[in-house]
């Protein structure tokens, strides 16, 4: 539950003729191990605790939680651990103004609070319109719990209605419709941007009474992370014998993973003759399908061209991995293959 002090803002109470406006972004995030019960007192640690991330714009405020002072507000976030429950915050604004939530710290939970204050504004006239400012974190992963925050500046005495909508579909709401404060879980929703528009009325049905703000929070969508290839092994001019140890090697290598493919990509050498590296092709997967019973399907041959001499190369390739490419360095046209000798003729008796 979060909850302002009546110097504050809330339904009913009384603001005489200056009010403030206090912007709050409070997100629930997922929990990371805390380094202490208070962040100074590192003798409590507690597997179930969560933790309060707290920072105001601008910083140098007193702050205070469960009555116990805990210096003064930075621009960047200082960490507390709790243990689960609810801990009341409080920060003490100029001219002794208070700003109090109480906030449900969850287990295994980070909770980040923004408070960000802005001066005194002269209210003159009828209590419409008035300043309705919706907060949220600027960006959160996905899974976290993303807390849309209203701060109103009602002076009025009639009970504001709170009416939330929230886009894109996929961001489900968890709770705290019909109150200033909306959670939503982002979970299902990486690299689109949450938005909460909020309307506010006084039940009056003027125009003037019917407020509506909004927030948006970003879930970047998670890299890409990189799943390279990897060379298991490249034979140059090597005899068959040499190359089928080396088939023996991949093998093994693919019946311990049958997830992986493996790519052969064969090279003719600059002199080599006709249709060498298709030759080196079919030799190495036959091999493999009938000495080492790899199921053809797993492996996958690639004439590369030609180099200075014949060329093997064996690539491993896990699932989803971008597939080897061939590299050349004698061009085709500077290739001269040898002809192919003709096979001995048989002379038999007559």
């Amino acid at each position: 539950m979060l909850r302002a002090t009546p110097t504050l803002t809330g339904n009913g109470l009384k603001y005489g003729k200056l009010a403030f406006a206090v912007l709050i972004a409070i997100a629930f995030c997922l929990v990371h191990p805390a380094s202490s019960a208070f962040a100074k007192d590192k003798k409590k640690k507690n597997s179930n605790a969560g933790t309060i991330k707290i920072r105001t714009t601008p910083a140098g405020f007193p702050l205070s939680i469960d009555g116990r002072p805990e210096g003064q507000t930075t621009s960047d976030y200082t960490e507390f651990t709790l243990d689960p429950g609810v801990h009341t915050v409080e920060v003490t604004l100029p001219n002794g103004q208070r700003w109090t939530r109480e906030i449900n710290v969850a287990t295994r939970r980070r909770t980040c609070v923004d408070l960000n204050y802005r001066p005194p504004v002269v209210v003159t006239k009828s209590p419409c319109p008035y300043p309705v400012i919706v907060s949220a974190p600027p960006t959160v992963a996905e899974g976290d719990l993303i807390t849309f925050t209203a701060d109103v500046a009602y002076s009025g005495t009639s009970s504001l209605n709170y009416s939330w909508t929230v886009t894109p579909a996929e961001a489900k709401i968890i709770g705290g419709l019909g109150t200033p404060t909306l959670t939503v879980d982002s979970t299902n929703v990486p690299g689109k941007r949450v938005t909460a528009v909020l309307v506010v009325d006084d039940g009056s049905g003027e125009a003037a009474c019917r407020q509506t703000a909004q927030a948006s929070t970003m879930i970047p969508a998670p890299p890409i992370r990189e799943n390279p290839p990897r060379e298991f092994d490249v034979c140059c001019s090597c005899t068959f014998d040499d190359q089928k140890a080396r088939l023996d090697n991949l093998g093994i290598e693919l019946q311990n993973d049958p997830t992986t493919t493996s790519y052969v990509i064969a090279y003719a050498g600059r002199t080599s003759r006709a249709g060498e590296a298709d030759r080196l092709l079919n030799r190495a997967k036959q091999y493999l399908v009938e000495r080492r019973a790899i199921d053809p399907a797993r492996i996958v041959t690639l004439n590369g061209g030609y180099r200075e001499e014949d060329c093997v190369e064996i690539w491993i390739v896990p699932q989803g991995a971008t597939l080897p490419q061939a590299t050349p360095t004698v061009p085709a046209g500077e290739a001269h293959p040898a002809a192919n000798k003709p096979a001995p003729r048989k002379h038999g008796r007559r």
